[in-house]
């Protein structure tokens, strides 16, 4: 029997016009839709568009940038706007998009000139979205979701908004417990002997005694079992907590971005028990007096100054 595209979108958790583009995409009128047919031409897709997307590196002058850019550290994204934005004359004008830099990285020439490394992952393989690792569920008392977070706070109109996260490192306990200001775009790092409940809440104990009080309203967290203790926080010092999807880390995207800047300094690699607490806070301040562009290229210190 066959079924609506509604019946088929509710099953799948997808809108029904999802369904429909796929059928029409992948089927004609004397070509019934086939999940496997429907696969080969996708992949088809895929072929002929990443193609295209690396034609441009056959001019040697755009490619000779763009290498010599990544091997100054800077990202695909930042490459693709400086292109746009302010072109060198050198290459009359002509653009590449931070997706096609990519691709060449990864799947164009720029795979045999070992180009990965320059990438703050350092990944040797691009990582997708569903090949990323999960996690089982926790359970976390008296939990309250990011979509009850008041509209004040996603605005940025005031400062003590924090989001919070934990960086690991390779195969050790130590962990770094990070709390990233959303308005002054602040942060406080502490190092953690290892990623349980009581070490993290700790940490962010610290942080919060290292400011006054009303520059801490609210913190936003994930979903890990060291979050599991937030209540603490919300009997000492009357700071709420709310929380992010599962696997939705986007849903706390500053604190996300300051991560990448922190494993400049901190790769995954990194031994920390040889790292100093000295040496943590040394990092923490290295961030905060950088200029930064949505600051109008204030610092945060210089920012957060302002609101003690």
């Amino acid at each position: 029997m066959e079924k609506s595209h509604r019946w088929i979108g509710r099953r799948l958790c997808r809108e029904h016009t999802d369904i429909l583009r796929e059928v029409k995409r992948n089927s004609g009128a004397y070509l019934p839709y086939r999940a496997a047919d429907a696969q080969r031409l996708h992949d088809a897709r895929q072929r002929k568009k990443n193609k295209k997307k690396l034609e441009k590196f056959k001019y040697a002058k755009l490619r000779e940038y763009v290498v010599n850019e990544l091997n100054q550290n800077c990202s695909p994204d930042q490459i693709a706007g400086r292109l746009k934005n302010q072109p060198p004359p050198k290459l009359d004008g002509i653009t590449v998009s931070h997706e096609s830099i990519y691709q060449y990285i990864y799947n164009g020439a720029g795979r045999f000139e070992y180009l990965y490394p320059r990438l703050r992952t350092k990944r040797s393989k691009r990582q997708r979205r569903f090949d990323r690792k999960k996690h089982n569920k926790i359970n976390i008392p008296e939990r309250i979701s990011i979509h009850l977070r008041p509209e004040e706070i996603n605005r940025k109109e005031r400062v003590g908004d924090w989001e919070t996260d934990s960086m690991i490192f390779s195969k050790q306990k130590n962990t770094l417990s990070v709390q990233y200001e959303r308005k002054t775009m602040l942060c406080r790092l502490n190092k953690l002997k290892n990623k349980e409940a009581v070490e993290t809440e700790n940490a962010i104990t610290q942080s919060v005694e290292s400011l006054p009080n009303e520059l801490w309203q609210s913190i936003t967290r994930d979903n890990g079992t060291e979050n599991a203790r937030h209540l603490n926080t919300l009997n000492t010092f009357n700071v709420q907590s709310y929380f992010c999807d599962a696997y939705a880390s986007w849903q706390k995207g500053g604190i996300e971005n300051l991560n990448k800047l922190i494993r400049q300094y901190l790769p995954r690699k990194t031994d920390m028990s040889k790292i100093s607490h000295d040496e943590i806070y040394a990092i923490q301040e290295q961030l905060n007096n950088r200029p930064r562009k949505s600051l109008n290229y204030l610092t945060p210190n210089e920012l957060i100054a302002k609101y003690i």
